[in-house]
């Protein structure tokens, strides 16, 4: 389950994204903010451990994330990084190939204190993310979270349409792909 802290971590950044990002890239800024918090915090851990860095370095050291909220940043210098990190994330060999990742990730906005207010709403604790959020064995957090995301991103009279068009019958069952099988009580 979302603890609360973190469910207004999420609404916070929601909030500060509105009327500069349309809904669905709300979550999709969210996602690749988070993901790239983490590598950073397992590197950090690895590094703790005795291991090197995996996703922030050789030439993508540069955009480690104590390097992007590094005081001495200026709001444009902290655009500018951020900017090219999350583009060159499909270039980077430590990352895995995935959406968040893709040669289309880009930053939608280009305010500088917008994306600093952000990012520092952004950081969730790392023993909350390594709770759950990348593990795949604990899909509650990533479940709970994105749910958290979209809960406000999903207009009600959409919802209320696609009831009404669908109308189960109490003994029917409806197929939701996302969420699994789910039958009328």
């Amino acid at each position: 389950m979302l603890d609360a802290d973190t469910k207004r971590r999420i609404d916070t950044c929601r909030d500060i994204l509105v009327g500069k990002v349309p809904d669905k890239s709300q979550v999709r800024q969210i996602t690749i903010a988070l993901i790239y918090k983490f590598m950073d915090d397992m590197d950090a851990e690895a590094e703790e451990l005795g291991g090197d860095r995996t996703f922030f370095a050789g030439n993508y050291a540069k955009y480690g994330w104590a390097k992007l909220m590094a005081p001495n940043m200026g709001g444009f210098d902290v655009l500018a990084l951020y900017s090219e990190a999350i583009g060159k994330m499909n270039e980077n060999p430590g990352i895995q190939r995935c959406s968040a990742t893709s040669s289309r990730t880009y930053l939608p906005y280009r305010d500088p204190e917008t994306l600093r207010s952000f990012l520092k709403k952004s950081t969730v604790s790392p023993t909350i993310i390594r709770s759950g959020w990348a593990m795949p064995s604990n899909t509650c957090f990533r479940c709970s979270a994105a749910r958290a995301m979209l809960a406000s991103s999903a207009p009600r009279h959409i919802i209320g349409f696609m009831v009404e068009i669908i109308d189960r019958k109490k003994n029917e069952s409806v197929l939701d792909p996302a969420c699994g099988l789910r039958r009328a009580s």
